[in-house]
C-alpha cells in the first residue's frame, strides 16, 4: 500500500547489519535503546565501563566532531565525569575528543543537577551546581573547538550550555553561525535554534517557523531539515494554550509535503539516530491530527519510541501509543 502511495520510497530499505534486535514490545512500543546500533551499544558499554581505550576504539567508526546522535549517547553515560578528566589529561594525542566527550556530559549532568523543574522551584544549591557544570562545559568546549576547527558538534553544544546560562542573544548567535559555517544544513543545530526561538526564550511567536520554512527551502530533496518545521509546529504546540491548535488544513498540508520532501523521500538517508526524525513527525502529524502520511512514519518506526521529542508529554509511551494506535 505503502508504495503504491508513496513510489518507490515506500519500500523498506535494506536490512542494516548494525541494527539491534528489537525488544520485547508492550502495546506494540519500545524505546530505542543506543540508537538501535550494536556498535553505538559498544560504545555505551565501554563508556560506562570507564575504559578509554576501548571508548576509542568503538568510537572509530564514528565521527564525534560531527556526529550529534552518537556523542548525545555518550553524554548521557552516568559516571563518564568521573574518569573522562583523567582521559583529557593524559591523552595528548586525543586531548581534543576527551574534552567533546566531556564538556557535552558536564552540560548534560549540570542539567540533572537542575532538573526539568520550574525556574522559581529549583534551590540555590540546584543552581550554583547547574552553573559549575555548564562553565566546565564550556570552557572544555571551547578548547575542542579550537583544537578542532573543523567540528561542528562542540558550536551546536554550545548552543545549549549558552541558552542555560543566559548568555545572551549575541553569544548564541555567534555560536549557531560557527556552527552553520561548517554545515550550514546541519539539523541539530537548526532543531536547537527553533527552541531557542520560542517565547519562553524571550523569542517572539512565529519567529522559529519562519527561520525553520526559511532553512528546509534552501535544502536538497531527502535532506532531513524537515523535521526542523515539524519541530517548530511542535514548539507552538507546547507554547499555546489550544491543544489543537496544529489540527488545520494548511499545517496538515505542510507537514505532509515536509515528511514527503525529507524522511520519506528516496534520497533520505538513514544514518544512526534515524528514528528520532521520524519520532518528530510522528508527534507532529498526529498533534495534527493527519491521516494520510502519519501511517507510513509510525510504520516505518515500527514501534520505536524516542525520548525527543516525546519528552513534552507528560505520558511518552501511552501516548505514542495511542497515536499509533490512531494512525
Amino acid at each position: 500500500m505503502f508504495g503504491r502511495l508513496f513510489g518507490r520510497g515506500g519500500e523498506r530499505p535494506a536490512a542494516d547489519p548494525h541494527a539491534l534486535p528489537a525488544p520485547r514490545r508492550q502495546n506494540g512500543v519500545y524505546r530505542l535503546q543506543c540508537l538501535g546500533d550494536t556498535r553505538v551499544m559498544a560504545l555505551v558499554v565501554a563508556a560506562e565501563s570507564g575504559d578509554w581505550e576501548a571508548v576509542k576504539m568503538a568510537a572509530a567508526p564514528f565521527d564525534l566532531g560531527r556526529d550529534h546522535h552518537v556523542l548525545g549517547e555518550l553524554s548521557e553515560v552516568d559516571g563518564v565525569q568521573d574518569w573522562i578528566g583523567r582521559a583529557v589529561e593524559e591523552d595528548k594525542e586525543h586531548r581534543a575528543t576527551a574534552l567533546l566527550i566531556s564538556g557535552a556530559r558536564h552540560i548534560n549532568w549540570g542539567w540533572d543537577a537542575r532538573t526539568s523543574a520550574r525556574a522559581s522551584d529549583v534551590s540555590r544549591e540546584q543552581w550554583r551546581v547547574f552553573y559549575e557544570r555548564l562553565n566546565i562545559a564550556e570552557e572544555q568546549l571551547l578548547e575542542a573547538a579550537e583544537l578542532r576547527p573543523d567540528w561542528i558538534t562542540p558550536w551546536r553544544r554550545l548552543l545549549t550550555s549558552g541558552r542555560g546560562m543566559s548568555l545572551g542573544s549575541a553569544v548564541n548567535e555567534a555560536r549557531r553561525d560557527a556552527a552553520l559555517r561548517r554545515d550550514p544544513l546541519d539539523l541539530s543545530t537548526h532543531i536547537a535554534w527553533v527552541s531557542h526561538l520560542q517565547p519562553r526564550w524571550h523569542g517572539e511567536p512565529g519567529q522559529a517557523l519562519e527561520f525553520a520554512r526559511e532553512a528546509f527551502a534552501g535544502a536538497p530533496d531527502g535532506h532531513g531539515l524537515g523535521c526542523a518545521v515539524a519541530m517548530a509546529h511542535i514548539e507552538d504546540w507546547v507554547e499555546s494554550d489550544d491543544k489543537k491548535c496544529l489540527d488545520t488544513p494548511e499545517i496538515q498540508a505542510e507537514l505532509r509535503d515536509a515528511a514527503k520532501r525529507s524522511i520519506l523521500h528516496p534520497g533520505y538517508q538513514r544514518r544512526p539516530g534515524w528514528q528520532e526524525d521520524f519520532n518528530i513527525f510522528a508527534m507532529a502529524l498526529s498533534l495534527a491530527a493527519e491521516s494520510i502520511v502519519a501511517p507510513r512514519v509510525y510504520h516505518e518506526l515500527d514501534g520505536a519510541l524516542t525520548r525527543w521529542p516525546w519528552t513534552y508529554m507528560a505520558q511518552p509511551e501511552n501516548a505514542y501509543a495511542r497515536f499509533r494506535r490512531r494512525a
